[in-house]
């Protein structure tokens, strides 16, 4: 790979000093138990690839004893994971397709009919790298109805995805 190229793919950050990082207070969290239950539960019964079989249905029912809000129709294939339930609103025939990922630390709303394909990663919150204490930060997203997001696509923290658009993979195509 040339400099240029190079100079492309790495950008300069701040020195970091992570022994000042400092756990961020996440708003409408839920206690402990509440979720260290929702990862076992997310665990087998959601990224497992062989408990992950257990209806759309189940797992629609589980999500929302969670607090997630999520309408009929759910299709949720073996392999996903979700990081926040109670944070989650999804609208009427939702596809999540195997290895699709919402690593949500505060509200994703994905708008009926639309489908979160295979190995997508959907999250809310990052570091702020400018920052030497890495300070955290998280910001909502919200997916339109009737969008696709392909397979391998990444949605940002803070996007506004409008209804009835495909998401442009990471590599442009």
């Amino acid at each position: 790979m040339g400099l240029a190229e190079e100079n492309q793919r790495y950008r300069q950050i701040a020195y970091l000093d992570l022994s000042r990082y400092r756990r961020p207070n996440i708003p409408g969290q839920p206690g402990f138990l509440v979720r260290v239950l929702w990862y076992l539960l997310n665990t087998l019964f959601f990224r497992g690839r062989i408990l992950g079989l257990i209806p759309s249905s189940t797992k629609r029912m589980i999500l929302k004893a969670f607090g997630a809000k999520i309408g009929v129709g759910l299709v949720c294939k073996p392999g996903v994971s979700i990081k926040s339930p109670w944070f989650l609103n999804i609208g009427e025939h939702v596809w999540l397709g195997e290895g699709s990922w919402i690593d949500n630390h505060c509200e994703v709303l994905i708008g009926s009919n639309s489908c979160i394909s295979q190995g997508a990663y959907i999250f809310t919150g990052n570091h702020d790298w400018s920052k030497e204490t890495f300070d955290y930060f998280s910001k909502p997203i919200s997916i339109g109805e009737g969008v696709w997001i392909p397979a391998f696509a990444i949605v940002y923290p803070g996007e506004t995805i409008p209804s009835h658009v495909v998401l442009r993979p990471n590599n442009g195509r």
